[in-house]
């Protein structure tokens, strides 16, 4: 018996081993910084440029390519349908086929992994597949509604088979007749607006897309390419046109840092006392910042530094400054869109504003990794902080002096990059011991996040 008593403590506790290998403990508030550092390149950026350079016609260059799990599989993907990459420590180098160059086989699998930015934008280029492709992705993917990208491309001519609930998996069958359509894209949504454009691109005659305002990457890149697009600004929408192109030319790009990466440290920062930090070279897309706008509403001190104008895309130093009083905020809705992956970790600034914040019409925060707005209430929750929530909306009880003292544990949360990094920075800042498991989330979008920490 005692034989067996001591296997089974063994196997016990190298399955604990084996969960907190895959956790991490934070219990020290971090002190005090003045800091310069770079983050990684920009993730929606570099699955734009792996897309895009798979189809122009010769070998396209990048620079600080991102290296997450989300941009592999994307490179995974084409690889897969013939493309081939060379990627090196610094260079990544891929050799378009075209526009039609894709070589198609029979009963192909795409894996978009965790990505919904690959898995809906590479159907756009997929809709003249002679052959059915299955797309399929990780449990969180799957859970994604994937019905808001198959309608409109469906309208292109191509097919769709989609499971009873709307998501992944799904199997498209393309069509060599693909007709334009005109497009509503009334959700905010930048990844199904530039499935369609990716549609259009081989689509016979002019594509019209009326769209809220989102994420406009796709669109700068084809103005920068300069493919047949044309794109008026209107106060709420976009209107855009773009027509069938014959060929893309190679697309070398030194790809800027990721300003939802950025995010984090800008808010760590604003919640540590006498504390300054310098993140380089990063995309200030203006589609992109809504954060830098909230947080300058809530009291923050950020400034733009060398800023320029790169292919299109806005790029800066970016400087930020803790501040000794935050203010609540009634937070605009038309920032939503320019701050839909930065909510998490702006509602940790909201928790030590003084007096109540309100974020409405946030109902796109679920259709992520992880209901996010169920998991803002949760962690807010633990950390002792009221909330008043519905399907869209959140309010947040600020306490300036708050200051955690009690153990938290995070789990279970469909490994959401973002739930992590999130609950990493409220130790940080607020204090507690923390245990927050899966902490391989965080390669899907940000690998050397835990190391960026430490340095600070």
């Amino acid at each position: 018996m005692q034989r067996v008593h001591i296997l089974v403590n063994h196997l016990a506790l190298n399955n604990l081993k084996k969960i907190m290998s895959k956790s991490i403990i934070v219990q020290k508030k971090v002190n005090n910084f003045k800091k310069e550092i770079f983050v990684p390149g920009d993730k929606s950026l570099s699955i734009r440029w792996v897309l895009f350079s798979s189809i122009a016609n010769g070998v396209s260059k990048a620079k600080n390519l991102l290296m997450s799990e989300d941009v592999l599989a994307a490179i995974d993907a084409i690889k897969k349908l013939g493309i081939k990459v060379k990627v090196s420590k610094n260079n990544t180098k891929i050799y378009g086929q075209g526009l039609y160059g894709y070589k198609y086989k029979k009963k192909l699998q795409i894996n978009a992994q965790n990505s919904g930015t690959l898995g809906r934008l590479i159907l756009g280029i997929l809709i003249d597949t002679p052959y059915a492709i299955k797309i399929i992705g990780d449990k969180s993917l799957s859970k994604r509604d994937f019905k808001r990208i198959s309608d409109p491309l469906s309208r292109f001519g191509a097919k769709f088979k989609l499971n009873k609930n709307k998501n992944l998996p799904l199997t498209i069958l393309g069509s060599t007749k693909l007709k334009p359509i005109k497009y509503l894209e009334n959700k905010g949504s930048a990844q199904c607006k530039s499935s369609v454009i990716f549609g259009a691109l081989k689509a016979n005659g002019t594509t019209i897309i009326k769209a809220k305002k989102s994420r406009n990457h796709s669109e700068l890149l084809c103005k920068y390419l300069k493919l047949p697009i044309k794109v008026i600004n209107k106060k709420n929408y976009d209107l855009i046109n773009i027509k069938k192109v014959k060929s893309i030319k190679p697309l070398n790009y030194n790809i800027p840092s990721d300003i939802s990466s950025s995010a984090f440290f800008i808010v760590l920062t604003a919640l540590t006392n006498n504390s300054q930090l310098t993140i380089k070279n990063v995309n200030i897309n203006p589609s992109r910042i809504g954060i830098i706008t909230i947080l300058k509403k809530m009291g923050v001190k950020i400034i733009f530094k060398n800023k320029q104008n790169y292919k299109g895309e806005y790029k800066s130093d970016i400087i930020v400054k803790s501040t000794k009083l935050l203010k609540a905020i009634n937070c605009p809705s038309k920032l939503n869109s320019g701050a839909i992956d930065e909510f998490l970790v702006i509602f940790l600034v909201a928790a030590k504003a003084k007096g109540v914040s309100y974020f409405k019409n946030l109902s796109e925060l679920n259709q992520k990794e992880s209901p996010r707005l169920k998991w803002a209430k949760i962690i807010l929750k633990k950390m002792g902080v009221k909330t008043i929530t519905t399907n869209d909306s959140i309010k947040i009880f600020g306490n300036p002096n708050l200051n955690i003292k009690n153990n938290i544990v995070i789990k279970n949360y469909m490994k959401d990059h973002r739930v992590f990094m999130t609950s990493v920075i409220a130790a940080l800042s607020f204090g507690g011991k923390w245990t927050i498991h899966d902490k391989d989330s965080i390669n899907t979008s940000f690998p050397n996040f835990i190391k960026i920490i430490k340095k600070l």
